[in-house]
């Protein structure tokens, strides 16, 4: 993977380790102001500050991370992915493409714990946009090689995008790993396939035409 990344990845690469330095400070204000919390949440915090829902978390929570490791794999993969994808799209439509999918998957979270999860928690990290750029991968680049971590087994990245949504699906309904968003994962992905399909001409409303592939 080269070293010289586009200036949008390498953007977002520096503004999400910012963030996260500055989350090591202020690490209670960092997630009570901007992390994700569900609609309808409004409380007082221990310290009297108010806990609620505002719009600007749809991307806010996205540059947040619970810890070194959460932030080490999202970032991995914007590394290993972002470059691609944004040299193939473009500077301003990869950051469009990257932030609507971080809003996808907010979305999607905040529908499945209003509905079918209930409870009063916070969401963060870049995993939606994360998995946006990786569907991104898959279709862009199907036959291009991947290799998993474990086992250390290549395949080709259509096989690796369609068989990592069913796993984050079967996770999601079964409720098999606890304390993480399968379906903010998958509405990032459901973001990015609109988004692709729309500037492909694929859809009933007029194209961007910004792919040809």
């Amino acid at each position: 993977m080269p070293i010289d990344l586009p200036p949008v990845t390498r953007a977002l690469l520096i503004a999400n380790l910012a963030i996260f330095g500055l989350q090591q400070l202020i690490p209670d204000p960092m997630i009570i102001h901007f992390a994700l919390w569900p609609l309808g949440t409004d409380f007082a915090g221990p310290d009297g500050t108010r806990v609620a829902f505002g719009i600007w978390q749809l991307v806010s929570y996205g540059f947040l991370h619970g810890g070194f490791t959460h932030l080490f794999f999202n970032m991995f993969a914007l590394w290993m992915f972002g470059g691609a994808i944004e040299r193939l799209f473009g500077s301003r439509p990869f950051a469009t493409y990257y932030l609507a999918c971080v809003v996808g998957a907010a979305v999607a979270q905040l529908i499945v714990v209003r509905y079918f999860t209930g409870g009063i928690y916070p969401t963060l990290g870049a995993s939606g946009g994360v998995f946006g750029l990786l569907l991104a991968f898959g279709m862009m680049f199907p036959h291009q090689r991947l290799m998993l971590l474990f086992p250390p087994i290549p395949m080709p990245a259509w096989l690796f995008v369609t068989a990592y949504g069913a796993i984050e699906l079967y996770l999601g309904v079964t409720g098999t790993q606890a304390g993480v968003a399968h379906f903010a994962h998958l509405g990032g992905m459901a973001a990015g396939f609109i988004i692709i399909q729309y500037w492909r001409g694929r859809l009933p409303l007029k194209p961007r035409r910004i792919l040809m592939r």
